[in-house]
Formats: C-alpha cells, sequence, structure tokens
C-alpha cells in the first residue's frame, strides 16, 4: 500500500491528537558530533566496539542497519544521476553528478526550479530516498526514490511515491513540508544517539548523532562503561558488563516429542529484545529525547495500540505500523521467542531459509507436509509464512510481512471482513471457498471467539461488545497490546463497566495495560475520571503518567487529596516534557494548548495554538481551536476572520466548516449555519458530533421531519452514541411521536442503567 496522502485527525473543534511518529521508510542522516555525555556513561563508537567484537562487526558491516544512512558518493548511491529526467506529479525531476555531488533539480519551497545537492542517502532496499538540506537545519526526505529491486523484478527506476497527487510547496506531503523533515520524522530511527536539537524560539534545528547509522550503541546502549569493566579484566561479578541493557539473543530451541511442543534451553526474555527493537519497529510517538536502554518502551515512547486505521479488527496490519504490534500479538512472544530467534541481530539476515527457519521450533514431519499447508511440497503455498505471515506493501514497492503468526482465519474474513490470506493468492475465490477448504483439510473445528470480532463490533459502534471489552481487559491470558486496546475500544462505551475497567487496568503489572487504562479516560466526563485514573499519575512509567495528566489536568482541587494533588503536578510537568520534546510539531502544540485550556491559562492556550497554524498551515484542528479560544476572550468577529481564512485554505475540512457553521448560528445567520453544519456532516460521514449538531440545528429551524431522518441515519451508524440516542428521544417525544420516543429512550437506558437521566426520561414517557 502507498503512503496515504491524507492525514486524519479526530473530528471534533478540541481535538486532542496522540502525537505518533510515522516512521515513512524513507532515511534518516547525521550531523556534527554530539555533545559530550557525562564521562560515566558516553558512546565509544563502532571501530572501539570492534576492537573486541571483530565477528559482530564484520557480520553488521553491509547490514542495512549500516546502511540506514550515508554520506553520499560513487559507492553509496544507488540512483542513476547521469542527468535523468523524471516526470513526478509534482512536476519535471532532473538527477546529475557533478565533480562528485549528487544534485537534484526540482522546484523549491518558493515552487521555482532549483538545484539541491543531495546531503545523505536514506535507505538502500528495496528503495533508496535522498535527503537535500534547507535553511534552518532541516533535512528533508525528496518523494521521488529509486527502485533498487533488478530489473527483472521492475526496478532499476526512479518512481513517485505520491503518485498521482500534485503536491505543492505548502502541502505536508510536498518534500519542502514538515512531514517530510527528517529532524522529526526519521532521524531518530536511521542514527545512532540521535539529539534532535530543536528551537522552538528560532525554530531551527541543531541536530546531532553518535553516528550516522545504526550502529553497535543504537541497540546496546553507550558503551564506556563497558569499556572500562573490559579493560579491568570484564570481572564476572558484574553481570551488566558495565552495559545499560543486557540483550539475552538467541534462544537454543528444540522440538520436544514427548512434549509435543518446542522448548527453550534455558530461560528466555524476549521483552528486554522486543522493548529494544521497538524503539524503532514500532508504531510510535516520541516522548523524550532519546531512547533509555533497559527501560520499558513506554519509558520514552508511546507506541500504537491496535487502532483503528492503524490494524485490523483482528490485529492484522493495515497502515505502516511495523512489527512491534504485531509480534506482541503473537504466540510465539508468549511462548518466549524473541527478534533474534529468528533474525540474526549483527547481519539481519534470516537464521535459516524456507521453511528451516520454522523448523528450529516446530517439526518438520507434522507442519512442513502436505497434509498441514494443503499445498504441493516446494510450492508458495507450501511456505509457513505464506500462511502465517502475509505481506502487505507499503511504499510502492516495500513488502513487510505481519509478524503476528496468526492461524489463518478465513471464518473472521467470511464474518468481519479482515483480510484472508489464502484469497491473497487465490484472489478470484471468496473467503468463504477458503473455509471450506480448510474445513476439508482439518475437519471441522469449534473456532473460539476471536478478539477482532470483539473489536468490530466496538468499532461499529455495538454496545453489546461493552461487556466483552471488559472481559478481554482483564483477561491475563490475553496479549498485553490486546487486552490496552480493549480498554481503549471501551471508551467508546463510557459507564460504570468503563471506571471499573480503568480502575482494575490501572494497577496492572503490564505497563502497556496501564497505558491502555490511561487512554480510556477519555471516554469518562472529566468530573468522573479521578477515581478510576488517580494511582496513573504516579505510575513508574513515563508514558502511563504523561497520558493520565492529559485527561486528568485541571481536576478541581476541592476533590484531590494532598498526595493526588503533588502527583497531579509532577504528572503534568512530566506531559509538557512531552510536548516540548515534539515542538516543531503542530499536533504537539495543540496538545498544549488544550493543557493550558485546562489548566485555565486561556492565553497561554491561544499562543500554542497560533504556533501550531503557523508550524503547518494546513493543520485545521489548529485553526479551529485557535479560533474558539480567540471566540473565548469575546472576539467574536476576530474569531469569524480565522475560520474564514482558514476555510479558505482548506475549504474541504469538515472539522472548520462546523466550526464556521456554529460561528455562523451565533450570529444569527441561521441558513448560513445549516448549510457549514451540513457540508461538515456531508465531509466527514463517520463523525456522530458533526450529524448530532447537524440535526438539532435542523430541528431548531423548524424542520422536524429532516433532523429526525439525519438523526436516525447517524444513530444507525452509531448506535451507542448517547447524544444521537437522547436527541431522538426528546425531538420526537416533542412531536407528539411517543412511541418512537420511547424507543430510543428504552436504548439510551439500557447502554448504562445507572443513568438517572435516562431513566427519569423513560419513565415520562412510560406514564
Amino acid at each position: 500500500m502507498d503512503q496515504p496522502r491524507v492525514r486524519h485527525y479526530p473530528a471534533r473543534v478540541r481535538a486532542i491528537i496522540l502525537v505518533l511518529v510515522l516512521l515513512s521508510g524513507v532515511a534518516c542522516a547525521p550531523s556534527p558530533p554530539p555533545p559530550a555525555a557525562p564521562a560515566t556513561l558516553a558512546s565509544v563508537g563502532r571501530e572501539t566496539c570492534a576492537a573486541c567484537h571483530a565477528a559482530e562487526a564484520a557480520a553488521w558491516a553491509g547490514s542495512h542497519h549500516d546502511l540506514a544512512m550515508q554520506a553520499p558518493d560513487a559507492g553509496s548511491v544507488r540512483g542513476q544521476f547521469t542527468g535523468m529526467t523524471f516526470q513526478g506529479a509534482g512536476g519535471p525531476v532532473t538527477f546529475s553528478e557533478r565533480g562528485g555531488q549528487f544534485v537534484i533539480r526540482t522546484a523549491g519551497v518558493d515552487e521555482r526550479p532549483a538545484d539541491f545537492p543531495v546531503a545523505f542517502t536514506f535507505g538502500v532496499a528495496p528503495l533508496q530516498q535522498y535527503l537535500l538540506p534547507l535553511p534552518g537545519g532541516r533535512l528533508q526526505a525528496f518523494g521521488v526514490a529509486w527502485d533498487d529491486r533488478p530489473a527483472a523484478a521492475g526496478g532499476q527506476r526512479w518512481y513517485d511515491l505520491y503518485p498521482g497527487q500534485s503536491l505543492k510547496p505548502g502541502d505536508p506531503l510536498h518534500w519542502t513540508g514538515i512531514d517530510q523533515t527528517w529532524n522529526y520524522q526519521c532521524a531518530e530511527c536511521h542514527s545512532t544517539s540521535l539529539r534532535k536539537g530543536y528551537d522552538a524560539a528560532t525554530r531551527t534545528y541543531k541536530t546531532t548523532s553518535a553516528e550516522v547509522d545504526v550502529s553497535c550503541e543504537a541497540c546496546h546502549g553507550p558503551g564506556s562503561r563497558h569499556v572500562d569493566w573490559a579493560k579491568a579484566g570484564g570481572s564476572p561479578g558484574e553481570p551488566s558488563r558495565g552495559l545499560k541493557v543486557v540483550l539475552p539473543g538467541a534462544g537454543k530451541w528444540s522440538w520436544d516429542a514427548q512434549a509435543g511442543k518446542p522448548v527453550a534451553a534455558g530461560q528466555t526474555r524476549p521483552d528486554v529484545e522486543v522493548e529494544a527493537c521497538g524503539q524503532c519497529h514500532a508504531r510510535r510517538g516520541v516522548l523524550t529525547d532519546g531512547y533509555v536502554h533497559g527501560q520499558p518502551l513506554l519509558a520514552t515512547h508511546a507506541p500504537a495500540l491496535l487502532t483503528e486505521g492503524l490494524y485490523y479488527a483482528d490485529g492484522q496490519i493495515q497502515d505502516e505500523v511495523f512489527e512491534y504490534g504485531s509480534f506482541r500479538q503473537s504466540r510465539m512472544f508468549a511462548a518466549g521467542v524473541g527478534c533474534s530467534d529468528c533474525h540474526e541481530p549483527h547481519s539481519l539476515k534470516l537464521r535459516a531459509e524456507g521453511n528451516a527457519l520454522c523448523s528450529q521450533c516446530h517439526s518438520p514431519a507434522k507442519y512442513d507436509a502436505t497434509a498441514h499447508t494443503g499445498h504441493a511440497a516446494g510450492s508458495a503455498g507450501s511456505e509457513c509464512v505464506s500462511c502465517h505471515m502475509p505481506e502487505r506493501t507499503y511504499m510502492g514497492i516495500d513488502r513487510r510481512r505481519d509478524h503476528s503468526l496468526r492461524i489463518p482465519r478465513p471464518d473472521l474474513a467470511v464474518k468481519i471482513g479482515t483480510p484472508d490470506t489464502c484469497t491473497s493468492c487465490h484472489a478470484d475465490k471468496p473467503a468463504s471457498w477458503a473455509l471450506a477448504a480448510v474445513g476439508r483439510w482439518h475437519g471441522p473445528r469449534d473456532r473460539p471467539q476471536h478478539y477482532g470480532e470483539v473489536f468490530h463490533a466496538a468499532r461499529a459502534g455495538d454496545a453489546s461488545a461493552a461487556p466483552f471489552l471488559e472481559g478481554l481487559a482483564k483477561d491475563a491470558t490475553q496479549a498485553a497490546i490486546v487486552r490496552a486496546t480493549a480498554l481503549a475500544e471501551l471508551a467508546r462505551f463510557p459507564g460504570p463497566r468503563l471506571e471499573a475497567a480503568i480502575a482494575a487496568g490501572a494497577t496492572d503489572a503490564e505497563p502497556l495495560v496501564r497505558y491502555g487504562a490511561a487512554l480510556a479516560l477519555e471516554g469518562l466526563p472529566a468530573n468522573l475520571r479521578l477515581r478510576p485514573g488517580g494511582a496513573l499519575l504516579a505510575d513508574p512509567v513515563l508514558g502511563v503518567r504523561a497520558e493520565a495528566a492529559r485527561w486528568l489536568a485541571g481536576a478541581p482541587a476541592d476533590l484531590l487529596t494532598a498526595t493526588q494533588a503533588a502527583a497531579l503536578s509532577s504528572a503534568v510537568d512530566d506531559f509538557r516534557g512531552t510536548l516540548a520534546v515534539n515542538a516543531d510539531r503542530p499536533e504537539a502544540q495543540l496538545n498544549l494548548g488544550n493543557l493550558e485550556q485546562a489548566l485555565g491559562r486561556p492565553a497561554d492556550a491561544e499562543a500554542a495554538y497560533r504556533v501550531a497554524t503557523e508550524l503547518d498551515p494546513s493543520f485545521g484542528p489548529g485553526w479551529a481551536n485557535l479560533a474558539d479560544a480567540v471566540r473565548a476572550r469575546g472576539d467574536e468577529a476576530g474569531s469569524s476572520a480565522l475560520l474564514r481564512d482558514a476555510l479558505a485554505r482548506l475549504p474541504g475540512n469538515a472539522g472548520l466548516r462546523h466550526a464556521s457553521g456554529l460561528a455562523m448560528a451565533r450570529a444569527g445567520d441561521l441558513p448560513g449555519a445549516l448549510a457549514e453544519l451540513q457540508a461538515a456532516a456531508r465531509l466527514e460521514p463517520g463523525s456522530a458530533r458533526y450529524a448530532y449538531v447537524y440535526g438539532v440545528a435542523l430541528n431548531s429551524a423548524g424542520d422536524t421531519t429532516r433532523a429526525l431522518a439525519t438523526l436516525a441515519a447517524a444513530s444507525r451508524r452509531h448506535p451507542a452514541d448517547r447524544d444521537l440516542l437522547l436527541a431522538l428521544a426528546t425531538i420526537n417525544r416533542d412531536a407528539g411521536r411517543i412511541g418512537d420516543a420511547r424507543k430510543y429512550a428504552e436504548r439510551l437506558v439500557a447502554l448504562d442503567p445507572s443513568d438517572a437521566g435516562a431513566t427519569a426520561l423513560q419513565s415520562e414517557l412510560e406514564r
């Protein structure tokens, strides 16, 4: 799948956006030497490591980690820079080499063609991009890439990463745009010991790294104390050998015929290794300026859960999410398998080819047989990965495998429409055909309910999913990422069940589950968040504390104990620190503005929103929140002017249309308001809020018939939305349609029987 053209944000005026680093698969670059680290813990460089670890250094040389970023020269540049011209969607591009310097001629920030020298190569296979310098210390990933596959496979060509999209300067995805800035988007994972060095006052970067590429200390941590340990004779009394983290390496797995399963010799610690690899092999947000080796990933990064749009409901990869989230779902991870059991960590090569890799643990007599695979030996269908690790394609040509190592479930494809690995090859067949074929091979079997069925129902707004989500969240046999996702999904269904689930999740042993509990706080009214979520403010893991502070900031002082008040103050500081690390992003400025609003600092909030719009003028939520902040201080005319200006830039932005409609309604322009509110609901049909406001506005304008039709259609899409149900109940009541009103009131009470207002309405309608 190609990278998406449009960035999607929650459909609300006061958007709260988790800052996710969208690693693009493009590359990153180095910089001047880093600032000196404390003498007790400093980087020493690959040459020092290689003096003792020659075999590992030799294996690493030439690996994708070694070649993640390089200075441009005849050996590192794969693309053809021989005066070639490529006609991209954004205009002509010419590639040339002049006296050993590689140059790309293309339209710059001012839309005029100019020559830009290549500062670094970015990645190596199956594609290579090039980093071009812009003022302010920025390096930008160019959007026309070199396809380095063999010519016979369609490669050895230039191609556009955004085909058919005429990107212009000012668009975040244009090569000069904010979403192509290496310093933020990709530097951390293509360099070693990176410091972004963003200066918010000047909006410039002084990015530094210990080494240009992904070298020894990117995984093992700064090596100075390890070197001291070795020079002192390598005392066995220090099991850490002076390292911040000791990676366990590959386990010694074998098939135990008596037990009928693979077993490992000795204890395995896959979590240590997977968390270390996850710093880059995860879809995640950055919380601190630098990874802390040996700590949970959540101490420095906020990994994405199995979120809609990123993963299919059953957990299969959908968007560009890398490997961490899928592997943490797997039975392999639960059994103690780590990354290096399959991948040699220095060369990055597989430890064995084909089915022999899986046969390290799984009996080939049982699994590498036609009776199991249903395909002829030696065929593509007989390969373990064909069924258990299906591929998706990103960046046009980059095929990546799903690492959840799941059992194929064509029954789920039939039930909930998730991808089916069988029909990914047999594209002319339906999932029902695959289900029947698997039944013929393995016989009828009872298939347990999969969490994908629950997540699918929750995403559809089916309130009956709530108890199953609560059950998943508390089920210790489920993967932590599944349990955390269940908590986050449960936020769709506020009520006592959600409160209880958050309270239970807040004390779970798994940091990821506690993080899910913090995310779920969004689903509760502000006055009900403290009781179940207060404990999260003192969590030992930064990511959990910061997320809890996001939702608990501004809690009334009279509700806080002295201990809670101190914990909240500290957690708010932590959250503010994570936003400062990402101060070069409009999403972080938006979140900072929301934090300042919650703390009663409207002027500071307005300033943050204004910075968000300056960093990225195409960022709709920043304009909407800025207009709202200006209106809140009494400047209705200024607010409306901001919205008009924003809509001139972004006429198709649903959030801005909605905000404009509300502004027109306040000004007494009801026809104009209805037109704007209708446009918002049409542009974003997935938003229950936009449909609700439009429906209520129609009713206020006297068009009750259209109001009820609009609200009823939205309620079918969002059956658990309380506002829609309440509006349908009260508008039907006022229109004399008591039977219909009673039906909606009953559904409202069923969502939360403890809701006194809903039960009172139901009682009124039953008289």
